[in-house]
């Protein structure tokens, strides 16, 4: 039976998707939720597995090609694996090679962009490559297999000379086109400095009091909820209880109207080899420590498998991003719209603090709160800095919700 294989149904803030990869190709066995083809968004890298065992039949779509909400991509033949496999003769596949060799002889701007920064930077001419995408085409995967036939043999006979030095006197360049994920962080960058009145107050705080509760708590906390305590927890609690009392710092520009809103759903921001991404702790008002640990990892589990959805990242009404894990000691970070502020925490750092007139050292981060002035006074974003403040020095408040 033939099943048609469609773009998944896509929000109404994303118009459509690029064709990024084919994981399969023409005539190939698939078995049942086994990756197809990797669809990107503005947003996210959807997957679309196959949702049987079988054969993929046709493909209505090359990498690049710009595909709509629920548009067919692809006809698949649902079937037996094992029969499908081996429908196909010998002498019928070396028909197929045969024939897809002078197709493939195409130029450099006949492959799609993936394929077009592979055989640039391997310096593949895809002419010299046997295609096995639709009509004989060259596919990502084609310049891949062909580049490592080629290295090993060369890696083999000269070892020593595998790495290729730049001529002196050489100004090598490469230009590159950028993802639609790169892009659209791009534009929402710009939007955020063209359109809001962005301005950043700064604060320190003392973590002595947080360190020595992971320190007598961690491994008991760990045993009974299988994930680890670590500080991000605290800010996320300690700015949902802030954010209760400051509910413009949670609020949002629409037009000419301000939108409080009741709940407090966090973002928090994940670096990925794509870019960066905000998936959303949703009512973290009403999560425990557990729950937004928990929550933290699974985001980072799917960031890193390039697994988020484009549910995970809809929404949030404040960010939270954390350059410390870099070892940034110091940033001024840019509101996410059409969120009106973002806390940035850095790294720590073991400084002098005076302490009930002793010098001593102490956990010290730096905090930075970018905000949009045009609805967030000043008096608001230095009270709220300063409430988050109080709490981690004194992590009993957030507990007793003070």
């Amino acid at each position: 039976m033939s099943i048609e294989v469609k773009v998944p149904v896509l929000p109404e803030s994303v118009s459509d998707a690029t064709i990024a990869t084919w994981h399969k190709q023409v005539g190939e066995a698939v078995k049942r939720d086994e990756n197809l083809v990797d669809l990107e968004t503005d947003k996210v890298v959807l997957e679309v597995p196959a949702t049987a065992d079988g054969v993929l039949k046709e493909i209505l779509f090359k990498e690049g090609d710009t595909v709509n909400s629920q548009q067919v991509i692809a006809i698949f033949e649902e079937g037996a694996v094992a029969a499908a496999a081996t429908a196909a003769a010998p002498a019928e596949a070396e028909a197929r090679t045969a024939a897809a060799a002078p197709a493939a002889a195409g130029k450099l701007d006949e492959l799609s962009p993936a394929g077009r920064r592979v055989a640039t930077e391997e310096g593949i001419d895809p002419s010299k490559v046997t295609g096995t995408g639709r009509d004989g085409r060259v596919t990502k995967e084609d310049l891949v297999n062909h580049g490592k036939q080629d290295s090993a043999p060369a890696a083999a006979a000269a070892p020593a000379k595998a790495a290729v030095a730049p001529t002196p006197g050489e100004r090598p360049e490469e230009r590159v086109p950028m993802t639609r994920i790169r892009a659209r962080i791009a534009e929402r960058l710009m939007q955020a400095k063209n359109s809001t009145a962005m301005l950043t107050s700064f604060n320190e705080v003392n973590l002595a009091e947080v360190s020595k509760l992971r320190k007598s708590l961690g491994e008991q906390f760990q045993k009974e909820y299988g994930v680890k305590l670590g500080f991000m927890s605290f800010f996320v609690k300690a700015a949902a209880e802030a954010l209760k009392r400051y509910p413009v710092i949670n609020a949002s520009v629409d037009g000419s109207d301000v939108v409080y809103h009741g709940y407090q759903d966090i973002s928090i921001a994940v670096s990925t080899d794509k870019g960066l991404v905000t998936p959303v702790l949703r009512d973290t008002q009403n999560l425990s420590f557990a729950e937004i640990e928990q929550g933290i990892v699974n985001y980072a589990k799917k960031a890193r498998e390039g697994k988020l959805g484009l549910d995970d990242l809809q929404g949030g009404t404040f960010t939270i991003t954390n350059g410390g894990t870099f070892g940034s000691l110091l940033s001024t970070p840019i509101i996410n719209p059409p969120q009106s502020a973002i806390l940035g925490m850095h790294t720590i750092k073991e400084r002098p603090v005076v302490e009930n007139g002793q010098i001593v050292a102490a956990p010290m981060m730096y905090l930075a709160l970018s905000y949009d002035h045009r609805i967030i006074d000043g008096r608001d974003a230095v009270l709220f800095l300063v409430d988050i403040k109080n709490q981690l020095e004194n992590p009993q408040r957030m507990l007793l919700g003070l």
